[in-house]
């Protein structure tokens, strides 16, 4: 999802440095048993709400905000029942999803299989410009409530959910797809109150969640996000802690200067200038393994075809990517050479699938740009979110191809990432891109149809509108097989589709890179870069 990176793409960092305020962490002062603590955010794109949040700043407090009908385990990535009791299939079309009782919205309400349906009707209506539309758009009915441009929904309900009662829906497809069970741990699929029907702009200030914590005011944008533990959430998942800020950084190096005087307790974006010493410094408090993350470099296929729309091109871009050195002087080796668009924490991934455009052979990638004719004016942009820490990568990246393609290459900061995501929704910045992308589900579909297919052009992370009807076809195929190993062999033959057609270049794959200080203990984070907040405690 987009960042990732929804999971999402990923921001890869964050936004507005406040005046450094030290953070209580004792009990005295934490407004219950328990205590407060400080962790690192940056400004979420839009309104809080799952099925309008497709970036990892928004999906890390919704983290803490909500809990959906199935949640992944930390160390396996396997999903995991949650608020389900069941989900069923004998087909892989119609499921029977049965919930828990003891889950209440923080308003009280009681979650149910009409909070499941209501966000999901809302999250599929085109009206409403959801970034989750996509995800809806299996279930049957979904065509009626998103037609497509210029055309209006004639339904506000997908046909294909039926509530049977209070504790009871079904869910009917269009095509058997055996990936669903797996797909609902996303954000997308969150439940929501009535409550949220009076006012989504406004429920998206403050919203009503049904997780372990509870927002405790409303948000402060460029500031800080307060939430508190909610005591009516069931009793094996409560909160240890009283409550947690996620405070806003526009800067990397302040926020990490902050964890070291113990103002800030976790930070899950790290500074470039700390990578050489992080390990030593924080020991077992620096927590380091694969992330579900792939950064690219994002490439706009439609709206300039004159630079981009030759593969050729494409290929000769990649192929001049020193990778390795990349991900060794500028992260210090913590990321490492993408070599297949599939993470490789995901079944599915193949070792080494990019193959010769994947390698870097300078000579080779000028033989090619060459021939391919070069690009107008033999220059390029990159652009990049500076709230990132990507400044440097970025003007690495086009420092090696100024060299080996002897092309000039400017770079384009721009101050939030949010704002870079609004630019390229509305197509209005024609340059390359620096793109991530961290898995709403640990699936290997996961990483082609959200970013590569034609419905997520207008509903989606589909940013350089790139098109093939052999892929859509080979995607369809893939999430009708009933069989789970032809179903994965069918969505490796839609990457290597993406392979050859190159429409993104990956550059690096994500480690998880992340410090706590002293006064913290039983810090996980997740394979989409969330931290485990509900079982953090203090020392």
């Amino acid at each position: 999802m987009r960042g990732a990176t929804s999971a999402k793409w990923v921001a890869g960092a964050v936004i507005v440095a406040m005046a450094a305020t030290a953070c209580s962490t004792s009990k005295d002062n934490a407004g219950g048993e328990g205590g407060n603590i400080t962790v690192l955010l940056g400004e979420p794109q839009h309104g809080l709400v799952g099925q309008n949040t497709a970036e990892s700043e928004g999906a890390e407090v919704l983290n803490a905000l909500f809990v959906g009908l199935v949640d992944y385990d930390n160390k396996t990535n396997e999903p995991k029942l949650a608020v389900a009791e069941s989900i069923d299939t004998t087909d892989s079309k119609t499921w029977t999803v049965k919930i828990k009782d003891g889950y209440t919205f923080h308003n009280g309400e009681k979650v149910d299989a009409q909070s499941f349906v209501r966000a999901w009707n809302w999250g599929a209506n085109q009206d409403n410009a959801a970034e989750g539309l996509p995800f809806f758009s299996k279930i049957e009915g979904s065509e009626e409530l998103a037609p497509g441009k210029d055309k209006k929904p004639t339904s506000k309900e997908l046909k294909g959910l039926k509530v049977v009662d209070e504790k009871t829906f079904t869910v009917t497809l269009k095509e058997p797809f055996s990936q669903f069970k797996t797909m609902l741990g996303y954000n997308a699929f969150y439940p929501l109150p009535k409550a949220f029907e009076a006012d989504p702009k406004k429920f998206g200030e403050a919203p009503i969640g049904n997780g372990a914590f509870q927002m405790d005011g409303a948000w402060e944008h460029n500031k800080q996000i307060k939430v508190k533990r909610y005591d009516k959430y069931p009793a094996e998942g409560r909160a240890k802690l009283a409550g947690v800020t996620f405070k806003i950084y526009d800067n990397l190096d302040t926020a990490y200067n902050d964890l070291r005087a113990d103002n800030l307790q976790i930070v899950d974006k790290l500074p470039i200038s700390a990578m050489a010493n992080v390990s030593q410094e924080f020991g077992d408090r620096y927590l380091y393994k694969p992330e579900s993350g792939v950064g690219y470099l994002g490439l706009p296929l439609e709206q300039n075809p004159e630079t981009y729309g030759k593969v050729e091109i494409r290929q000769a871009i990649s192929m001049a990517i020193d990778r390795d050195a990349i991900t060794k002087t500028i992260f210090n080796g913590t990321r490492k050479p993408a070599d297949d668009f599939i993470s490789p924490i995901i079944p599915g991934y193949r070792k080494g699938a990019l193959g010769e455009v994947g390698t870097y052979n300078p000579t080779k990638a000028k033989e090619v740009f060459d021939k391919a004719g070069g690009v107008p004016g033999n220059k390029i942009e990159l652009g990049y979110n500076s709230d990132g820490g990507h400044k440097e990568w970025i003007e690495a990246v086009a420092n090696q191809l100024k060299t080996n393609l002897k092309i000039d290459v400017t770079t384009k900061p721009y101050a939030k990432f949010g704002e870079m995501l609004d630019d390229l929704g509305a197509s209005k910045y024609k340059g390359a891109f620096r793109m991530a992308w961290s898995m709403d589900y640990p699936a290997a579909e996961n990483y082609l149809r959200p970013i590569f297919s034609k419905v997520a052009i207008e509903n989606g992370s589909n940013y350089g509108h790139y098109k093939n009807d052999e892929f859509e076809q080979v995607m369809a195929e893939a999430d009708k097989a009933t069989d789970a190993a032809e179903g994965l062999k069918l969505y490796q033959k839609a990457d290597d589709i993406i392979i050859k057609d190159l429409p993104y270049i990956p550059v690096f794959t994500y480690m998880s890179s992340a410090a706590y200080s002293k006064s913290v203990k039983n810090v996980q984070v997740d394979a989409q870069g969330r931290m485990d907040l509900a079982n953090v405690e203090l020392n």
